[in-house]
């Protein structure tokens, strides 16, 4: 008997050890995406660097998250609710690892602009930014509490981002058509707009897989999606083709 509790027992601190590095991970990425938001308001080059530096960490934490879920996976074989923890952590920490990406990207966005002075709508990329930064932090905190309704609650938000990125892509397309010297910084704000949209998909499939973990069923409707940028140059009733960019929508 005294055996066979010290293998629940380790099995459960293995389960714990796994959700507490997943839980390291992501409040590591989305402290590096504010941040990067941060430096993308007060052109902070040295913060932006820090960012890039620190992607790294991200990194080596989904390693740590991919190993332990995968030594979970063989050696105890889960069922189950065990099953969907370990097979989500897998999951998330993938999402996390291409959040931490957009971070450094937004990063090094920051470094490309120095020397160019920056139109308006930079502060309507750094709202959008804080808006996706919003849900992120909230939708992390869902998964980690398995919070299922909350995790649906913020699943529907993320067509307010697509909005803010439709919205913001016009705007810097008048900008750059009203003035050339606006096309180099406005082009770098809108491959930061981008960035921070695929950051609030993906934060989207974290609440999509969090869900799931708790009820064992997807969320029920399509997807709410918004984002009209690729095809915002598009004649009235011309066919849309392909999506906007998204892996998931």
């Amino acid at each position: 008997m005294t055996e066979d509790r010290h293998i629940v027992r380790s099995y459960d601190e293995e389960l714990e050890r796994l959700r507490t590095t997943l839980g390291e991970m992501g409040g590591l990425a989305e402290s590096n995406f504010a941040r990067a938001l941060e430096a993308l308001d007060q052109q902070d080059r040295e913060l932006a660097g820090e960012v890039i530096s620190d992607d790294e960490r991200v990194d080596a934490l989904n390693h740590q998250v991919q190993d332990n879920a995968v030594r979970v996976l063989a050696l105890r074989q889960p069922v189950a609710d065990d099953l969907r923890a370990v097979v989500a952590a897998l999951r998330v920490s993938a999402e996390l690892e291409r959040i931490g990406d957009y971070g450094a990207n937004i990063a090094k966005r920051v470094l490309s602009l120095e020397g160019n002075p920056l139109p308006s709508p930079v502060r309507t990329a750094v709202r959008m930014g804080y808006l996706a930064h919003e849900i992120l932090r909230e939708v992390i905190d869902a998964y980690l509490q398995g919070d299922a309704q909350r995790a649906q609650a913020l699943w529907e938000r993320d067509v307010e981002v697509d909005d803010m990125h439709t919205s913001l892509f016009r705007e810097l397309l008048t900008y750059m058509m009203e003035d050339p010297r606006n096309i180099t910084p406005c082009s770098h704000l809108l491959f930061v707009a981008k960035n921070i949209e695929r950051i609030g998909d993906h934060a989207t499939n974290v609440a999509e897989i969090g869900y799931y973990v708790v009820t064992a069923e997807e969320i029920k409707g399509e997807r709410p999606k918004a984002d009209r940028s690729s095809y915002a140059l598009a004649e009235p009733g011309e066919q849309e083709d392909g999506d906007s960019g998204g892996e998931n929508g």
